[in-house]
Formats: C-alpha cells, sequence, structure tokens
C-alpha cells in the first residue's frame, strides 16, 4: 500500500535557462556585481515599466533600508506601517533611527486601512509603508491622496506583489518613491536571495546604487572594465554591502521571463482552493476589486467561529498528515521587541489579532502538481468535516 503523498510548503520551481545562465556566469570568471545584473536591472525595468529605474539588492531588506537612507528618513522621524508583517518592514525603520508606527490592518483584505494611516499621523510623521499582503494590492489611490495632503514619503514593501496590479497598473508604477520587491527563495520568482528598489526618482536610485557597496561613488563593474584608472574612486558616505551577485542575477534574468506564466499557475492553483473549499466552515482569501490583480503569492485560510478546530489544532492534524504549512504573520505588536518599544499590549489592534488566531497558509506554489493539492484539500476537508 502507497504511503499517503507528503506536501511541502514550498518548492522552487527552477528550469534548465536558469541553470544554464548560473553555469554561464560562473565560468566566465565574474561571480559578483556585473553584466548580469545590469541586464537583470536592464529586463526588470521595462518589466515594470513607467519609466523606472531599478537598483538589485542582496534582500527586499536592503532595499527598504536604501530606500528610507536615501530620504534621509532619521532619528526623530516616524514611519507608519501595519502591525501584519514581517518583522523587516519595521526594522528597516529602526536601522535609520526612527520609529516605527503600528496601525491595525482590514480583516477583509489584511491590508492597512488609509483611514487608519490618516489617524496616525502626527508633527513627526516622515513617510508610510504600506504592504501588500499576500499578494493583494494596498489602495495606493487613497494611500497616495493622504501623502500628498500631509506631505509624506512613500515606501511600498512589494516584497509579495510581483506581478500584481492596481488600478490597471502594475505595482511599481504609481509614483511612490520607492517601491522594494523580494526574490528570496519562496517568493513569486527568486534569485535565492534578492531583492529590487525601484523608482523615477533618479537622485533616490543615485543614492542608492552608491550605498549599496560602501558609499563607493563608482559602479564596481565599471571599476573593474574601465581602462582608465580604474582604480580610483572616491567614498561618499559609510554605505553598506547589499549588492546582488551575477549569480543571482543569473537566475533572476529567467526567473523573469517566466513570472506572468507562473502568475497565470498561482491564479488558477488559488482557484482550485477555492472551489474545493467553498463549503467548508473557512475564511477564504480576498479577491482584488475590478481593475486590480492579485499575485497570489500566498493562499491564506482563516478558521470560522464555527469549524469543529481552532487554528492550532488545524495546524497540528495538517503536520501530522505531512502537510507543510506556515503562519503569516505573528503581529509585530505581539512580538518583545517591538511590543516593548511600542508600549503596545494584547488587544491593540483587535483586527490583526482576529487574523492571526484564526490563519494558516497552505501549500501554494508555481511547482506544486494537481496530486499534491488534491492531497492538501483532502486533509483539510477530512479535518473540517467537509
Amino acid at each position: 500500500m502507497n504511503e499517503p503523498l507528503s506536501v511541502p510548503f514550498f518548492r522552487p520551481s527552477i528550469g534548465e535557462e536558469e541553470i544554464a545562465e548560473v553555469v554561464e556566469s560562473i565560468r566566465s570568471g565574474w561571480l559578483t556585481t556585473g553584466p548580469k545584473t545590469r541586464q537583470f536591472e536592464a529586463d526588470f525595468e521595462a518589466y515594470i515599466g513607467n519609466d523606472v529605474q531599478a537598483v538589485a539588492v542582496n534582500s527586499a531588506t536592503a532595499a527598504m533600508h536604501l530606500a528610507l537612507e536615501a530620504l534621509g528618513i532619521g532619528p526623530g522621524d516616524e514611519v507608519i506601517l501595519p502591525t501584519l508583517t514581517f518583522t523587516a518592514t519595521a526594522e528597516v525603520v529602526r536601522y535609520m533611527g526612527a520609529t516605527p508606527v503600528l496601525v491595525d490592518v482590514d480583516p477583509a483584505t489584511l491590508n492597512l486601512r488609509p483611514e487608519d494611516v490618516e489617524v496616525a499621523i502626527t508633527p513627526r510623521t516622515k513617510a508610510v509603508m504600506p504592504v501588500h499582503f499576500a499578494g493583494l494590492p494596498c489602495d495606493m489611490t487613497r494611500i497616495h491622496a493622504i501623502a500628498r495632503a500631509h506631505d509624506l514619503k512613500v515606501v511600498e514593501d512589494a516584497a509579495h506583489a510581483l506581478p500584481t496590479v492596481h488600478a490597471g497598473g502594475m505595482i511599481g508604477t504609481h509614483g511612490s518613491d520607492a517601491v522594494c520587491f523580494s526574490f528570496y527563495a519562496n517568493k513569486t520568482m527568486t534569485t535565492g536571495e534578492g531583492g529590487m528598489l525601484v523608482s523615477t526618482n533618479a537622485a533616490l536610485i543615485d543614492r542608492a546604487r552608491k550605498m549599496r557597496l560602501h558609499g563607493i561613488d563608482r559602479d564596481v563593474f565599471n571599476r573593474f572594465t574601465d581602462n582608465k584608472a580604474s582604480w580610483r574612486y572616491d567614498v561618499v558616505a559609510p554605505g553598506f554591502k547589499y549588492n546582488m551577485t551575477d549569480v543571482a542575477a543569473s537566475l533572476g534574468i529567467h526567473q523573469l521571463r517566466r513570472c506572468d506564466g507562473f502568475g497565470e499557475i498561482r491564479t488558477a492553483r488559488a482557484a482550485r482552493y477555492d472551489a474545493a473549499f467553498a463549503d467548508l466552515p473557512l475564511i477564504l482569501p480576498p479577491h482584488p476589486p475590478e481593475g486590480d490583480k492579485h499575485s497570489w503569492h500566498l493562499y491564506i485560510v482563516r478558521m470560522s467561529d464555527d469549524a469543529p478546530v481552532d487554528r492550532d489544532q488545524f495546524i497540528a492534524a495538517l503536520q501530522e498528515a505531512n502537510i507543510g504549512i506556515s503562519v503569516h504573520y505573528t503581529p509585530l505588536h505581539l512580538m518583545s521587541y517591538w511590543r516593548d518599544l511600542g508600549n503596545y499590549s494584547e488587544g491593540a489592534f483587535p483586527g490583526a489579532e482576529d487574523i492571526f488566531r484564526r490563519c494558516v497558509s497552505l501549500p501554494h506554489f508555481m511547482a506544486m502538481t494537481d496530486a499534491e493539492q488534491d492531497r492538501v484539500i483532502e486533509v483539510v476537508r477530512t479535518v473540517l468535516g467537509g
């Protein structure tokens, strides 16, 4: 008798094209930031459109840090962001000596509400960092209107949001000061570790390019390929070590070409889950409004009040059946550092807390087979009595 199928939470989808490009990069002898990284940046600029410029870095965290640094965020400043996010969104604010001001999220969309942003603004507020949770776009139209009215900078945490669309335009094209994407292993496309900062602000891009590699005033590739005094350079600021390698960019070049196809696969998988779970005591993921597009980076279900098990029991049952799961996320204000920093207490943000108590992220990835998804569906239905 065959053993029941085990299903991981995630497995990357890496093709022969990516492998060949990585091998070519290794054989070329150019492993760090060089021609592949430049090509990846150019390809990404063309993909996003709207005349954005792109800076490839080693993580979305690095991209957000560089963006805040270039915008001059510093001690005494406040930056508004949702409590339901990964800690990186808030930690980059602390890198700058500024204070993250947490706000609740909408239980319907899991995204921050523009009206909560407006209420949280003080004379010290300098920026807002919306997070496109699970790949569903925030209402950037309203967020930008609030930002303009209060002279605030906007840095989008778009780690989940490729290729997400809002109001007919791809995330990255709506006029934010900076938009930061992630290419971590389990994202909608991957370079293993990596990220991209995009902006139409040429001064911000120039600063980010310098600061991603120690504050050096010359591009690393140029320094080693220009025969005219290539060893000469200046250091204009104490920068960081955030550059992307050509090995990572080699993956990104081909992953980007598959990005739309990956999105179609995730959308189809989400629809399959929706149909299979429609009669179960679950709150299914929100869908985007007309004119918007969800990237479906994550498929998150929530236990309904009439579910026969609570969230933790549900997780235990799936794990017992060898189904990989995750939880996105424990709200920041419930974690010790952020709780103590902001003097938050349980109950401070009821929307996020209710989501957290109920939510489970199910396996949902490009390389998933029908048999694997069928197994997840079977186990979920069995646990919930469907």
